[in-house]
Parts: C-alpha cells; sequence; structure tokens
C-alpha cells in the first residue's frame, strides 16, 4: 500500500471506528467503545476493502497500553487479602484451564480451525487484548476476534440474569422444602475491603508508559510470544505494588480500545465473514462449556470456599473485572473477594494461558 493511501486509509478506519464506537456508546451497549470500533472497521473493509491499520506499530502500542492496564488495575491491598482468595482463586483458574484446553481440542476436532486458534478462542480473556496476541503469535485473528466477542457477550448480557433467575429459583424450592443448598442464603466469603491507590498525576503517568515501552520493547526482543504484553504487564505490577507509582488516565484506555478495535475488525475481509458460518459450532461449544462450568465450579466454591450461591457463579463469569464489578451490584452480590478473584482471573488467562497454549501445540505440532 502507498505512503498516501496509508495516510489516508489509516484515519478513515479511525473515523469509522470512532463513529460506531460512539453509536454503541449512546445505546448503551456493555464495552461499546472498542465492540463498535469492530464493527465500524469490519463494515469499511467488507464493504468497500480500504480499511488499514499499521500492523506491527498497532500491535505494540496495544500490547504495551493493555499490560500497562492489566499492571494498574491491582492495588496492594489486594496482595494482603491473597491469603484469603488463594483457594477459590487456584479453583477458579484451574477450572477456567480445563475448559479452555477441553473446549479448545473439541473445536479443532469438529472444525476447520487450527488447533492454536481453537485454544485462543476459548482464552477466558480479554475481548479485544486475546485477539491482538492472538494475531502477535500467528493465529487466526478474526475467528478468535469472533469468538472472544462471544464469550464477552455470554460473560456481559446473559450471566447475571441468569444467575440472578437461578438463585431466586432455588431460593423458592427451598422455602417450599424441596432442596436444600449447601451455603446458607445469608452467608457469604469474608468480606474483603480493596484500598484504591490515590496516585493519579502527571508524573507517574509518564513514569508508567516509561516503564510500559521499554519492558514492552524487551519482551518483543526476547522472542517469547506475546512477550511485548507479559513483560510490560510484570514491569507496570512491580512499579504499582512496590513504588505505587502506576497510573493511566482513561482516555489512554479509551485511546487503546479505539485503535484496537479498529485494528481487529480492519483485518475482516469479505471471505471471513462467509467463513464466520464455520464457528458457528465452536461458538456453541464455548457457550456451552462456560455455562456448565459456571454451575459446576460455582458449586465447588460453595461447598468449599464459603462462598454462597451467587457469588460463587459470579466468580466463574467470563467477563472483566470491572463489568463483573457493575453486575455484581445488580443481582445483590457485596462480597469484594468476587471482584479480587476475576482480576488475578484477568491477570493469568492473558499473561499466563497463551503461553501454556503456545508451548502446548509446540510440543504437540513438533515446533512446526
Amino acid at each position: 500500500m502507498s505512503p498516501q493511501l496509508i495516510l489516508f486509509n489509516t484515519p478513515l478506519t479511525l473515523l469509522a471506528g470512532g463513529v460506531f464506537g460512539g453509536i454503541f456508546i449512546l445505546i448503551k451497549i456493555p464495552n461499546g467503545l472498542r465492540i463498535g470500533a469492530m464493527v465500524g472497521a469490519a463494515l469499511l473493509n467488507v464493504l468497500f476493502n480500504v480499511a488499514y491499520m499499521p500492523s506491527s506499530p498497532t500491535k505494540f502500542m496495544v500490547q504495551v497500553i493493555a499490560g500497562a492496564l492489566i499492571g494498574c488495575t491491582m492495588e496492594k491491598s489486594d496482595v494482603t487479602c491473597l491469603p484469603q482468595v488463594v483457594k477459590p482463586t487456584l479453583i477458579t483458574l484451574g477450572a477456567f484451564l480445563a475448559l479452555n484446553l477441553a473446549a479448545g481440542f473439541l473445536i479443532h476436532m469438529v472444525s476447520p480451525v487450527d488447533l492454536l486458534t481453537a485454544l485462543l478462542c476459548a482464552v477466558p480473556g480479554g475481548v479485544t487484548d486475546i485477539p491482538i496476541i492472538a494475531a502477535d503469535m500467528g493465529a487466526d485473528t478474526p475467528k478468535v476476534a469472533l469468538a472472544q466477542l462471544a464469550r464477552y457477550i455470554l460473560g456481559v448480557g446473559i450471566f447475571p440474569p441468569m444467575i440472578f433467575a437461578y438463585d431466586n429459583l432455588r431460593l423458592k424450592k427451598e422455602e417450599r422444602g424441596t432442596c436444600t443448598n449447601s451455603v446458607p442464603a445469608g452467608r457469604s466469603g469474608a468480606a474483603l475491603q480493596r484500598v484504591k491507590s490515590t496516585v493519579k498525576s502527571p508524573q507517574a503517568f509518564v513514569c508508567t508508559m516509561c516503564v510500559a515501552l521499554g519492558a514492552g520493547f524487551a519482551g518483543g526482543l526476547a522472542g517469547i510470544p506475546a512477550g511485548t504484553f507479559l513483560f510490560s504487564t510484570i514491569a507496570v505490577l512491580i512499579l504499582r505494588l512496590c513504588f505505587d507509582f502506576a497510573y493511566l488516565p482513561p482516555w489512554v484506555k479509551k485511546t487503546a480500545l479505539l485503535i484496537s478495535g479498529c485494528y481487529i475488525g480492519g483485518g475482516i475481509r469479505v471471505e471471513d465473514v462467509r467463513g464466520f458460518r464455520l464457528l458457528a459450532l465452536p461458538i456453541v461449544i464455548i457457550i456451552a462449556g462456560y455455562i456448565i462450568n459456571c454451575f459446576i465450579t460455582g458449586k465447588l466454591l460453595s461447598r468449599f470456599c464459603g462462598f454462597n450461591r451467587k457469588e460463587g457463579m459470579l466468580t466463574t463469569t467470563p467477563a472483566g473485572a470491572s463489568d463483573i464489578a457493575l453486575s455484581s451490584a445488580d443481582i445483590g452480590v457485596e462480597n469484594t473477594g468476587v471482584i479480587i478473584i476475576q482480576i488475578f482471573r484477568a491477570l493469568i488467562a492473558m499473561a499466563v494461558f497463551p503461553q501454556l497454549i503456545n508451548l502446548l501445540v509446540m510440543v504437540i505440532t513438533g515446533g512446526d
């Protein structure tokens, strides 16, 4: 593509993504900016074949900012609360990893999706972060993006009302004496208090970006899959937890969401849209797997970790920590431990799961 077209198509792609992102925000679609940006850029490319985002710089910057954002979500109080949440966190992560592997291998067996792409489709991570990592690892990014979008919609739009309705149904049956709950309705896990950092200075922002950029560059040179994201996450975590001097203003996150959404959407072509019908069965597998996991792992958390039914099931919901925080109040869950576990889940799922998947695929394929 000529420099003139790049200078024209890149702003056009950002404009299309921004317009649709703004519309999705106005109509109150959860995570509307990044989903709208994906839709806007995809439509621009499918209809006119002109969407374009520079590949290497975009992937690098989005991974750096995504890593920094994950690092900034952690608080010192989360670490001090770790002894109280380590058991439910291990149960939740173990269940998610088992589900990730089982669903990924099943998708690969019943569809023409390659193994790496299938496994990344089922990662319980970020709806835009995982596709960017998938692109860095050489997977089929549009397929991963669509599967992750389906997982996110499931986690935000379906799980909270499903959990609320199921809990009410069980409570009514218990009141009639037809069944029992292993954890009384009023009992919940130990109350945990998050103490948020008050550091929001321009100096902290500049320091955070410098640390994230330096670490991300080192991660890219290390040759580790998604090393840019992994190294920037770890570096900002250290800056946050050891020095309490990590901060990213909201506009940085919004910019990253817009750019990453445009990058993913801009990679969707007409042939990808035609091929999306092949993802119908994989998406059904992912949805069914997460629903089954919600009930089984939620029950385990209720039985062994002192969570009540709603808390246990909400902990297994495949959505972001901020989304869970918003949903928890709506369904009557006030245990902050649920949010802390979700933060650890997001951190491990996005930083560690792709590394494990890459290693597994290399072992199976012999490094080809």
